[in-house]
């Protein structure tokens, strides 16, 4: 079977098992996990085979046309280079991990034959993106992963944070699509095509009449699907839904299409100088901000959210100084890393029964009660922090590299501005990415307190994903020397300078939360005497921080508790006692904690912006459809209603009135004449 035929293959098994998952849920039910897992693992397995077979080499391309346009024709093609297979083994691997957790994360859930095919649907979207070489094509996935996204994040949908989730995260991403879909139809009207490798031969040959504005048209799409500021607020709030879901977004589908698609494109964006610099402070705003937003946030997930928000930023960053072989390294290394501490905390969740970390840190051995998920989170969150020899030093290592490299003059088309830009921000994003990983390493796994709850081991369908992904997590790093052919042969290894520049700032940030958490611990032991005292005036001798501390954290375990997912998923637990939590950021970020811990309100700008506008607007529309439009309509059929009444009066049935009146419109008729005539006859 050729290496094309293959390729079709990866993308259609997804789909079908999709289909026959919808189609026999309720008639077949012990098809479900079978019809979820095994089409999942298939392509999988294929797209290995694929990245195999092309072995680095050239690229693969064929291409049938779908159907004459009369204009731009629209193919049915793959597009088979290094970084589409080997992202397409990301994709297949890690929703094979989210399909197999699945079925025990939700295997009590009436809804998950659903789940599992709209999984199933996402994976096969994803990869139609990743091996399309046609635009239009491409878009399709591209849209279907957003409607998916709307119903798993909305999972849970009888409580109002899922479907708000879920819309806020369908319309975000659909205000960047708006943007993107022109942006699409610009660059195919400036090279005359759809197909990516007619469209980059054109640019290479100068055939790009408007080069800025289809590049920020084009960004602005990505930013809504890669989370991206400004559009990037819907994420956070996504993890409404089930974490499997979030681990399957935030890994390999969805938020990696925006990063992959520029990726696909860069010679269109390097066309503009001024696209580049944008895309740059873009990334570095983005960097910086998610960073500080992590380290004030109480839900493990929303930590964990914002950081790929931050790490999507790194990527976004490579890309802005040129080089998409360090944005995709960061892309597949972030993947295992990512789908690893979602689908770990997945199982603190569930053996916790609470996704705050504030509860958490009320809790004493919960690294013993879940080994599998402490060890591999370790492992996960050292990656994360990008401590060597883990896989995320050597991809944000790359990152750096590149933007040093422009920063310093040597690139041949992004701006040294643009370097500068990602360069400063990377490194201050390298810090505080290694205190929030530490402060929720803390915050989860060494609390003291009570007992936490013991339930036997998790299940192995949990734990052993767990493992599987940690292989990468630890040695992908290595493999970048190796896999050079894949990435356009360019050698992604970290320089002294950069090394030493990333590596002592996530020192300095792991210390520093580690002296700090020591610190709010000392004080959160002192104060317990005084929160539970007989005397009623010990809740005032506490300093302001550590009453601010224990409200706080009562707060977050009482909205931590009414989580949809929480009570799904997880065990009976007793209530965990409230207390004060040694909460590290809360020092390091000062007055900004409040600021960071709501995202720094951007949601609030954006609702008196647009969200209070449109909704008046759609009131005054509504007001002039309700009370003049349907006035005139209401008028024209009363009037016609009152006319038909006096017409009415006049249909008797009295044959003398109707010959009075005959007789007398003859004698008006008559008078009218002859008064015509003399007037006539007088003029």
């Amino acid at each position: 079977m050729s290496t094309p035929t293959l390729a079709v293959l990866v993308p259609l098994l997804p789909f079908l098992g999709a289909v026959a998952g919808l189609l026999s849920g309720r008639a077949a039910p012990g098809f479900v996990r079978p019809l979820a897992v095994l089409p999942t693992l298939a392509a999988a397995v294929l797209a290995v085979l694929v990245a195999f077979r092309h072995g680095g080499g050239k690229a693969i391309d064929t291409a049938t046309e779908l159907t004459p346009t009369g204009s731009v024709p629209i193919e049915l093609s793959l597009h088979l280079d290094g970084f589409a297979v080997l992202v397409a083994v990301l994709v297949g691997v890690v929703a094979t991990c989210v399909q197999l957790y699945s079925t025990a994360y939700l295997r009590e859930d009436p809804r998950y034959p659903s789940y599992a095919a709209l999984v199933s649907l996402f994976t096969s979207a994803m990869l139609l993106v990743v091996y399309s070489g046609d635009l239009m094509v491409l878009l399709v996935g591209w849209e279907i992963m957003g409607i998916c996204s709307y119903f798993l994040v909305g999972h849970y949908w009888e409580t109002e944070a899922a479907r708000s989730a879920s819309l806020k995260a369908f319309l975000v991403t659909k205000l960047g699509d708006v943007p993107f879909l022109i942006g699409l139809f610009a660059l195919a009207a400036d090279t005359g095509s759809f197909r990516i490798t007619k469209i980059l031969g054109a640019v290479a040959a100068g055939g790009l009449d408007h080069p800025t504005l289809i590049a920020l048209l084009l960004l602005a799409g990505v930013a809504g699907k890669s989370a991206q500021f400004p559009l990037h607020t819907w994420l956070p709030d996504a993890m409404a839904g089930p974490t499997p879901v979030s681990a399957l977004i935030h890994a390999a589908t969805m938020v990696a299409a925006g990063v992959y698609f520029i990726a696909r494109l860069l010679p269109v964006f390097a066309a503009s100088r001024a696209a580049l610099v944008v895309m740059a402070v873009m990334a570095a705003v983005t960097m910086v901000g998610s960073a500080l937003a992590a380290l004030a946030q109480d839900d493990i997930k929303r930590v964990l959210a914002y950081s790929t928000v931050g790490q999507l930023g790194y990527m976004t960053g490579a890309l802005a100084v040129g080089d998409r072989s360090a944005a995709v390294f960061h892309l597949l290394s972030h993947g295992a890393f990512k789908a690893l501490l979602f689908l770990g905390a997945g199982v603190i969740i569930h053996a916790a029964g609470t996704n705050s970390l504030a509860a958490m840190s009320r809790m004493d051995g919960l690294a013993q009660r879940i080994p599998d998920a402490f060890w591999t989170m370790t492992i996960a969150l050292l990656a994360l922090a990008a401590i060597p020899p883990f896989a995320g030093f050597f991809s944000k290592e790359a990152v750096l590299v590149a933007a040093e490299h422009t920063a310093t003059g040597h690139s041949e088309f992004a701006p040294s501005t643009a370097g500068w830009v990602v360069l400063v921000a990377g490194v201050l994003t390298a810090l505080l990415t290694a205190a929030y990983a530490t402060r929720l390493w803390l915050l989860a796994f060494r609390g003291r307190g009570a007992a936490a709850p013991d339930h036997g081991k998790e299940p192995v369908a949990m734990t052993g994903v767990l493992w599987l992904l940690a292989i990468p997590s630890v040695g992908f790093g290595l493999a970048a020397g190796p896999l050079a052919d894949w990435f356009d042969g360019k050698e992604l290894t970290p320089t002294v300078t950069t090394s030493v520049l990333g590596t002592g700032a996530a020192v300095i940030g792991a210390a520093l939360t580690y002296a700090l958490w020591q610190r709010a611990t000392a004080q959160a032991v002192a104060a317990v005497p005084a929160v539970a005292g007989p005397t009623p005036g010990a809740a005032a001798e506490q300093p302001a921080a550590v009453a601010a501390a224990v409200s706080a954290a009562t707060a977050a375990a009482e909205s931590a508790a009414e989580t949809p997912e929480v009570a799904k998923v997880t065990h009976e637990h007793p209530a965990v006692p409230a207390g004060p939590a040694p909460d590290p950021g809360r020092a390091l970020l000062g007055p900004l904690h409040r600021h960071a811990a709501d995202g720094f309100h951007l949601d609030a700008v954006y609702d008196r912006l647009f969200v209070r506008p449109v909704r008046g607007a759609a009131s005054l529309v509504r007001f002039l459809d309700r009370e003049v439009v349907e006035t005139y309509v209401r008028g024209a059929g009363t009037g016609t209603g009152l006319l038909g009444s006096l017409v009415r009066r006049a249909q008797t049935g009295n044959v003398q009135s109707y010959l009075s009146a005959l007789l007398a419109g003859a004698v008006v008729l008559a008078i009218a004449t002859a008064v015509l005539a003399n007037v006539n006859a007088g003029s």
